[in-house]
């Protein structure tokens, strides 16, 4: 019972100091915790007479690139070099390069431009103002490498950009890497074929 009696008599004293030093507190002034948010300032298009032009905004250094922006040669990030759009894809075009931009063009492209390239599909029947082109044809074939990069990048009358989704340059160029394969697929010769595929071709076009 004592150990009782003993926290009944805790509880009681520290009932009674709280009663009696609340009201201190009162004393203490309020903590502004906005004080960093309402402050004098300067805000960005505001006039300022201490900084170079009289502005708070300055132009940044010549030179600069944004923090996120992508690094490396023009051709790579552009498809444009020395003022003319490249000619060929400007990094190396592997397996998985190819098999990369197959997936991505049966994503992002196909839904428009068919799956063969050949500007059939659901989508494209459903588009009476301007239907998607071939871009399988010959008039896509004749385009250069950084001219298809730039409008995937850009996008071209009703087709958007797609540089939102197809983030880095690199899954740029897969697409278009496999877009050349599949305009080489609908445009090469029977006799340009390899003797092991030519073969095939002839017994499954009998």
């Amino acid at each position: 019972m004592r150990p009782r009696g003993r926290s009944r008599a805790a509880l009681a004293r520290t009932a009674i100091s709280l009663v009696v030093f609340l009201p201190a507190c009162s004393l203490v002034p309020p903590i502004d915790f906005e004080r960093m948010i309402y402050q004098d300032k300067f805000i960005v298009w505001q006039h300022c007479r201490y900084l170079p032009r009289g502005q708070v905004l300055q132009p940044p250094p010549e030179g600069v690139v944004a923090h996120d922006a992508p690094v490396g040669p023009a051709a790579v990030l552009t498809g444009i070099d020395h003022g003319a759009y490249d000619a060929e894809i400007p990094i190396p075009v592997t397996r998985d390069l190819l098999l990369a931009g197959r997936k991505r063009f049966e994503i992002y492209c196909a839904a428009c431009h068919g799956l063969r390239g050949d500007g059939n599909s659901i989508v494209a029947e459903n588009m009476d103002l301007r239907r998607p082109p071939a871009i399988a044809g010959p008039a896509a074939r004749s385009l250069p490498s950084g001219r298809i990069y730039q409008v995937i990048d850009d996008g071209y009358g009703l087709m958007r950009s797609y540089a939102e989704d197809l983030v880095s340059p690199e899954e740029r160029w897969s697409v278009v890497a496999y877009l050349r394969a599949l305009q080489l697929s609908r445009g090469v010769k029977l006799d340009a074929l390899p003797p092991d595929v030519r073969e095939e071709a002839e017994r499954k076009l009998r």
